[in-house]
């Protein structure tokens, strides 16, 4: 009996260094759940990001995870990056169906993930710390069946 309970705990720590390894260019992964799948414009995601290397290209993702009701083919968003006083503001369309309505992404039951390109290949003017927020840029005030939004910062291979 002890001799598979110290079988299962080497592969447990095995398996996890292999998830460990198997994302190893990730700098930075986080989601957050909009409250109630429902996403008001004045509600702002945000994400502080702390960049160690400013020689190495990175890309930067958006992650989305929405509802197969969403009512829309796409997303625009406003994202404000800001680093010591350094403010640059962009508009990002993420598209996440096609004109006939099927999703791009992984879908899994009723939920699609979508990752989107946000930056690619780009260097950090400085390490230290970046502050990225999201506002949905929709018509609609109230934009329903977005359950999480993220952010995802990886070194380019």
């Amino acid at each position: 009996m002890r001799k598979k309970k110290v079988f299962a705990f080497i592969m447990l720590i095995f398996l996890a260094v292999l998830l460990i390894q198997c994302d190893k260019n990730r700098v930075f992964e986080e989601n957050k759940e909009i409250p109630d799948g429902v996403w008001n414009r004045d509600y702002k995601v945000s994400f502080q990001v702390d960049i160690k290397d400013s020689i190495t290209p990175h890309n930067i993702y958006v992650n989305i995870r929405n509802s197969g009701s969403y009512p829309y083919r796409n997303i625009y968003l406003f994202i404000t990056t800001t680093s010591k006083g350094i403010v640059v503001k962009d508009t990002l369309e993420c598209l996440l169906a096609d004109e006939k309505g099927k999703w791009f992404g992984d879908g899994l039951g009723d939920l699609w993930d979508h990752q989107v390109s946000f930056k690619k290949n780009i260097r950090f003017p400085h390490s230290g710390i970046y502050n990225f927020e999201f506002e949905q840029a929709m018509r609609s005030e109230n934009l329903p069946m977005i359950v999480d939004v993220g952010l995802r910062v990886e070194k380019a291979r």
